[in-house]
């Protein structure tokens, strides 16, 4: 049997610098991963396991979610804030119709960085559960234990044949007899509780950028400036009150998303 040769279209060569080599060498490396999932079938399959240890269909996923729209969260002493960028990809898009901060139950909101249509199913699946656990117990469910089942959705079609991972990583906030919640969930159904973090875009600048700002004594009205400084940062184009939404929950337990005006006033605050 001929075995398969290992590609050298990228091989180093040996008037490159160092860094070219190091990049040169780490393209190869993916290549040939790339190379021996395909062989082994794991590349497309989400149930096969890659020769590295890697689920690759989840590799993937978070490729997409890397992609998506900024979105962050941070949890203040009184409260939670989101936000996230919104931008309409055709002028003849009717704004009001888009929102990526959406209510789970009365006290519980989240966002997300990825596929909107993958949103619309969990977004959907959460707030049956919610409506469903308040019907039986007549209270509001505890935010940790809809995160649960916000995760134990995405990790079943981490294992299943004949589907695929969620294209999204979620940012669920809440306030509860716990206090503040803040929980970020990923696309293998891995969930963590946050002080402050972002997802999608320039995520790793826009942590670097709350690593620095974070306070544990923060008031909400003090998060909702760092949530638009940090927007901010990571920002092309000028920012206004219609390009990106900003979602709260205070002491009350009620979560809502801010208004335009309202978004308005605290960008007037910031500048």
């Amino acid at each position: 049997a001929i075995l398969p040769q290992a590609s050298s279209t990228h091989l180093p060569a040996a008037g490159c610098s160092a860094r070219t080599r190091a990049r040169l060498g780490a393209v190869a490396a993916a290549e040939e991963e790339a190379r021996l999932g395909a062989m082994s079938g794991s590349e497309f399959s989400l149930t096969t396991f890659a020769p590295s240890g890697k689920l690759l269909q989840i590799e993937y996923a978070l490729n997409r979610v890397a992609e998506g729209r900024p979105a962050l969260g941070i949890k203040a002493k009184n409260g939670v804030v989101l936000a996230t960028e919104k931008k309409v990809t055709s002028p003849l898009v009717d704004e009001t119709t888009l929102r990526k901060i959406e209510n789970l139950s009365d006290s519980v909101g989240m966002v997300y960085a990825g596929m909107p249509p993958d949103y619309r199913v969990l977004l959907s699946r959460g707030r049956k559960q919610a409506q469903q656990y308040f019907t039986t117990y007549r209270e509001h469910q505890p935010v940790s234990q809809l995160v649960r089942e916000q995760a134990a959705v995405m990790q079943e079609f981490t294992q299943s044949g004949g589907v695929r991972p969620f294209g999204i990583s979620l940012m669920i906030a809440g306030y509860d007899d716990s206090g503040p919640q803040l929980f970020q969930v990923d696309p293998s159904g891995s969930y963590f509780a946050w002080k402050a973090s972002a997802i999608g875009k320039n995520h790793v600048n826009a942590k670097s950028f709350l690593e620095k700002r974070y306070n544990e004594d923060m008031e909400l009205e003090d998060a909702i400036h760092t949530a638009i400084l940090t927007l901010k940062e990571g920002f092309e184009e000028a920012i206004t009150a219609e390009n990106i939404e900003i979602g709260v929950v205070g002491e009350d337990r009620k979560f809502r998303v801010l208004t335009p005006a309202e978004v308005q006033d605290y960008l007037g605050e910031v500048e």
